[in-house]
This record gives structure tokens, sequence and C-alpha cells, in this order.
């Protein structure tokens, strides 16, 4: 989009045949609501639909040598990004081994899809055992080799914390660095312990960084999640997986937060005002299926002694009187962000996995990828996007 915008800004005519196929290429990626409103899809998502969806199956009972997973685990394989990207900048003698989260991204495969491609192959038993094996081992070296100095993980780069360049003008619409967040690195933790190395000291690392991020309510931030119940929903399974008891005060207060947060109807949803409002609208929001699914994770991981919370939104359990109807907040909300509507819960495109989509991405799909931050479109509230600082 920036380039069709630049070159014509250079006086390049609209039916010059670059122009042309970049305007054709913004259409392909366009979804069209039903009051006519065109939303622009930033980049899809196959290789974050096709390992989730492969977890889910076989989570759910699907023989794990079912024709269709095997299928699955074959295309994964064959998008294994196997040479240096960006990354390699400032990991030059790191060998490769990632996944991006689109069809052809190779600049850029991401630490967060690399673990949950590694759970997914994991799972599914394939006819070339082997090649599973080299390609797992590929992604934990290079998970662990991305690792920042202060034990979690970023989504594409190593310590790429510094604050200047959100400083830079063109850069008012969120922020443009990728520090490590917690979502990614519950993944990665979650990926190591799996492959048998929860106590290595760099999975421990990991571990401590996630235990000193947690928010004082209990909840933890998912910066490509919204917000609070995504980030929550991915870090309590991956301590668990990697050894902590249900019992641990960590999780403990966890456990109470999504109790605390869960909707009249047994759903969990959050607003995308929580990314300004924390207070008002963290967790508290119209329940989607995403956010459901992400707050039963970690309950399920939990062991949660509470039945109430999780059976009432697996179906029928009874609710207490007295709570919040979905998708209004338990206390006065504040104001909505200029540019903002109070209906946050419609849009059905996705953003993108650039560490900028707090401003370009538009929206999301049910299984939970991106929305923009304060002054960008309003998704629904089961999108992932960076969180702007």
């Amino acid at each position: 989009m920036y380039s069709v915008i630049a070159l014509r800004l250079l006086g390049y005519d609209l039916q010059h045949p670059v122009m042309r196929e970049g305007l054709a290429s913004l259409d392909r990626f366009a979804v069209w609501r039903e009051d006519g409103a065109r939303m622009i899809e930033a980049c899809q998502s196959p290789v974050w639909d096709t390992c989730l969806a492969t977890i889910a199956l076989v989570d759910a009972g699907l023989p794990v040598d079912h024709p269709q997973l095997v299928r699955a685990a074959d295309w994964m394989l064959g998008e294994e990004i196997v040479r240096p990207g960006d990354w390699a900048v400032k990991r030059p003698q790191l060998p490769p081994g990632g996944w991006a989260f689109e069809f052809h991204n190779d600049n850029y495969p991401d630490i967060d899809d690399t673990a949950e491609v590694a759970l997914a192959l994991r799972r599914v038993r394939h006819h070339d055992p082997d090649r599973v094996d080299h390609a797992v081992g590929r992604a934990v070296r290079w998970n662990l080799g991305m690792q920042s100095r202060n034990g979690g993980w970023g989504a594409f780069d190593v310590d790429n914390t510094s604050p200047f360049p959100n400083r830079l003008p063109f850069c008012d619409f969120g922020e443009v660095i990728d520090p490590p967040s917690a979502d990614v690195t519950a993944h990665v933790v979650e990926m190591l312990a799996a492959e048998g190395l929860a106590h290595d000291p760099r999975t421990r690392r990991g571990i401590d960084w996630l235990l000193a991020e947690q928010e004082p309510d209990g909840s933890w931030f998912g910066r490509w999640g919204v917000n609070y119940v995504y980030g929550t929903g991915s870090v309590v399974p991956a301590l668990t997986a990697a050894g902590l008891p249900g019992s641990h005060p960590a999780i403990r207060r966890a456990v109470a937060w999504l109790e605390k947060v869960q909707n009249d109807d047994g759903g969990w949803g959050e607003d995308l005002r929580s990314y300004k409002y924390v207070k008002e609208w963290s967790g508290r929001g119209a329940s989607t299926a995403s956010q459901t699914g992400w707050a039963l994770m970690a309950l399920l991981a939990a062991g949660s002694g509470s039945r109430r919370p999780w059976n009432a939104a697996c179906g029928g359990w009874p609710r207490p009187s007295g709570r919040t109807a979905p998708g209004t907040s338990r206390t006065s909300p504040a104001p909505a962000s200029p540019g903002t509507s109070p209906s946050t819960t419609t849009c059905t495109a996705r953003c993108s996995r650039s560490p900028r989509s707090a401003a370009t991405c538009t929206a999301t799909r049910s299984s939970g990828r991106r929305s923009p931050g304060p002054g960008g479109p309003t998704p629904t509230a089961g999108s992932r996007c960076p969180r702007p600082r």
C-alpha cells in the first residue's frame, strides 16, 4: 500500500502496469462488509492457522495418523525456512530453521510460529519421523538462539528494545520495535518443555521472565493478541507444561483473575479499549469464541479447583446472578479514544505480523490474530496485535 502511494506521489499514472498490479493486489486482500466497507488484510496467516488447527484436532481426539493431519504436517515441513533472514544481523552464526506467519516471507521467520509448528509436528504420527525430528531440532536450536538478554523472546528479533525508533515522525501509529512479550515467550517455553528442555537454564530464564511480567491483578499482557485474556491464556499452559504446579501462587492469581472477568453468558471477551484503559477494560468485553478458548486453555492447564467458570463456558452449568451482561464493563468505562466506537466487535479482516501493525491492521479472524491499537480501526475482541507504547 505504501509503495503504491509513494509511486503515485512520484507521478506514476494509475494505468501504469506496476500501479495496476499493486491496486489489484489490494483488492485480492480485501474483505468486503455488508455495509459496503472494505477492509484490507495486510497479510494472510496459513502457517499459524495450520499449526493451531493441527494441535486442536489432535487434542480433540482425531487420530494422530489421520491422513488430513499427515497432509498438514507435510505442508508445514515444506514451509520451513532454511536460509538466513534479517534476524541474522544480530545472530550471524546461528543456523536457520524457522517458520513465517505467511505463505512467503523468508526474510522474517518468527519465533512464535516456529514454536507452535514444532508443537504441532510432534503431535502427528508422520511417515518420515526422521524428517520431523530434524525440522523440530532446527526449530529448537533457532528459537534458543533468538532469546533476548532479559530471558524473554520477541517475535522476530533479539534485543530489539530501543525506544528511539518509536520517536520517528512517521511512527506515530504505535510501537515499531520488537521487545520480548509474554505470549511469544510462553509459546517458546511450552515448546521447549515438550522437547524435554524444561530444566534447561535458558528455559528457566524464560520462566523467570514470565513470572516477573505478571500484572498485579494476576493476568499477563499478550502483545500479539487482545490482550490480557490472550496473554494469560498463553502463559498459564506454558508454566504448567514446564513443571510449575497448579498451586503455584502465580497460577492461582491468574485463575482468580479469569474467574473474576468471566461474562454472565459463560464466555470471555476483551474490548480493544484495554490497550489504553487497562483498569476499565482488561478482560472485559462481549464474549468471543477465541477469547473464551484462551481462558479455558489456562483454566484447564491450571486444574482450576472452581468448576463453575469453565464448565459454564462449555455449556449449561449454573451461573450466579449479579454478573454484568456480555459486552458491558463492571465499572463505568472511560471514554473511547478518538476515532473509535463503543461497538468494536464486528470486523472480520486480519492484520499484519509486522511490529507496525498497530496502525495498519484492520481486524481479526475468530482463531485470534492481531488488531490495531488506539487510533486505528476497531476489530473484534478476538484479534491479535502488538501493544502500542
